[in-house]
């Protein structure tokens, strides 16, 4: 049999792009279809172990990546979302949920891919409902995905006739650990074990590689994809990396254990063939399946130890953000509406707390660069974000019972001042998103223009920190002092452009520069503006 390398390299190499992308297509259509709602579930089903596996079998299903799901679980604890034992019981789910992939490989419609290809192409070009499109995202996906998989089918046929590859294979049925290490290295390196799965149960499918070959390689598969979740959680939280390496011990722990039973396991792989009439393809799937969800159950009830395993290994203080209210109680409002608004008031300095930790993060970021600020900034911008939503319901709520008129122009600054510190928090992300401008594009500012953005920082830090605390004790001296300070701050936002625009003028300073120099102070002079509505709410000029 002539052996073409170039034709064998190109239908491999071209046949896994098109299945990733049909994964990647899949997962995006399903995501949308299903409402783009998936850090929703995460947040309201992950209050116990148990909900937290069967959110992450949900998510993975929807988004057909355990990677994905993974890392947005780092991201949702890096964030405070959720704590660090939920985000274990997701990440036991996502293992779970994975395993579908396989399963619908499994089901022999290779020849069926092109006509599923061309449904979902005439879904997504030939109408314009978006539901429909995301419907044609999926079937197009789905099609791409077995296409994808026959093009690389076609090009392994040829390592039948290579002695080297035939010898490797006999390789990992005699030394599994050698098995594990190609399966972990070949994912490492793809970032997809619903992808080398796939390519598993094609080499197994063609006689290939045999069942006490492929298992091993299937071990190795899962501790290859916690490389995303790993990556994903370099320079993170202290939590994110903890739910990172969670995430890796999962799958050695299962591994070693089913090494340790590899002659069981392959044997009860095998009877299951037989007495299921399973194909190759199924059989792989069946066994993924198999040692995910046995590797769950054995681990669910030790959540607790492994959390305490992570946190022994990364030592550090837990510096999440917690973005849930924490005292928005319905029950306040029915039995005093006033208690309630007090209960309102105190998320409200909460919301105001972080939005000026996020103006002094942001501050770092613009003198540091360091990347770590500019991240911390962000979630807090998103826990104001999360936290104006709820107020707001909170306070709408209130509104439909009788209220005293104290407590109805309170409730009326409440809501005004909500708005305002929402507002601070958008200022203070356009502030971030200027400096990754700068990154990127090496914009360099001058010695005199840092200084100048320094004094206008110092003073709008300070005041929106004198308007939080205003608030929080109705201190009309402070909010007086705040007027005062927002006049400077103006002043200084003129006199600092009149100022740049001649360094410009004289060459000293880029266009680029004065553009990142403008908007910086812009979004300061704005954030004063709020913190004038603030005041001035305290000392009874809004109403």
């Amino acid at each position: 049999m002539e052996f073409d390398v170039q034709k064998m390299i190109f239908e491999f190499v071209g046949g896994l792009g098109i299945f990733l992308f049909g994964i990647k297509l899949m997962g995006e259509g399903l995501q949308k279809s299903a409402g783009d709602k998936l850090r929703d579930i995460l947040d309201k089903f992950t209050t116990n172990p148990i909900m937290g596996i069967l959110a992450g079998i949900l998510v993975t299903v929807l988004i057909q990546s355990s990677s994905g799901t993974t890392v947005l679980t780092v991201g949702l604890v890096s964030a405070g979302f959720m704590t660090l034992r939920q985000a274990i019981g997701v990440i036991m789910g996502a293992n779970i949920g994975t395993t579908i992939t396989a399963f619908i490989i499994g089901f022999e419609i290779k020849e069926y891919s092109l006509p599923i290809i061309f449904i979902g192409t005439l879904l997504i070009f030939f109408f314009k409902n978006k539901k429909i499109h995301n419907i044609g995202e999926v079937f197009f996906g789905f099609g791409a995905l077995f296409f994808g998989l026959e093009l690389m089918g076609d090009g392994m046929k040829p390592l039948r006739s290579f002695e080297a590859f035939h010898d490797l294979t006999v390789s990992m049925s005699q030394q599994p650990l050698l098995g594990v290490l190609v399966g972990t290295i070949f994912t490492v390196i793809v970032q997809s074990s619903s992808a080398t799965i796939g390519i598993l149960q094609e080499l197994h499918g063609q006689g290939l590689i045999d069942i006490q070959g492929a298992l091993p390689v299937l071990f190795g598969d899962n501790i290859g994809t916690t490389i995303t979740a790993v990556l994903a959680s370099i320079g993170a939280s202290v939590a994110a990396r903890r739910a990172a390496l969670t995430h890796v011990i999962f799958n050695l722990i299962g591994t070693a254990i089913f090494l340790i039973i590899l002659k069981f396991f392959t044997s009860v792989i095998s009877a299951l063939q037989m007495n299921l009439g399973l194909g190759p393809e199924m059989t792989i799937a069946f066994a993924h399946g198999i040692f995910n969800t046995t590797n769950t159950l054995i681990q669910a009830p030790f959540i607790g130890g492994l959390a305490w395993l992570v946190t022994k290994i990364i030592p550090g203080e837990d510096l999440a953000i917690e973005y849930k209210p924490k005292h928005l109680d319905p029950l306040f409002i029915e039995q005093s509406p006033s208690i309630a608004l007090g209960q309102a008031k105190e998320e409200v300095l909460r919301m105001g707390k972080f939005a000026s930790i996020g103006l002094e993060e942001a501050k770092q970021y613009v003198f540091t660069k360091q990347q770590k600020h500019a991240e911390i900034a962000m979630q807090l911008e998103d826990a104001i974000n999360n936290l104006d939503r709820k107020i707001t319901d909170y306070l709408v709520m209130i509104s439909s019972y009788d209220m005293s008129n104290a407590d109805s122009r309170q409730h009326s600054i409440l809501m005004d001042t909500v708005r305002d510190i929402e507002r601070i928090g958008d200022h203070f992300e356009n502030i971030v998103e200027l400096v990754d401008y700068q990154i990127s594009n090496k914009v360099k500012l001058t010695e005199q223009a840092q200084q100048d953005l320094n004094e206008m920082f110092e003073i709008t830090v300070s005041t929106l920190k004198d308007a939080i605390q205003s608030l929080d004790d109705h201190n009309t001296t402070l909010a007086t002092k705040v007027l005062k300070a927002e006049e400077t701050i103006d002043k200084l936002e003129r006199t600092f452009r009149k100022k740049h625009i001649i360094r410009i003028n004289e060459g000293v300073c880029s266009g680029q520069a004065g553009i990142v120099f403008v908007d910086i102070i812009s979004n300061l002079e704005r954030i004063g503006d709020h913190c004038v509505n603030i005041a001035e709410a305290v000392l009874g000029y809004r109403n």
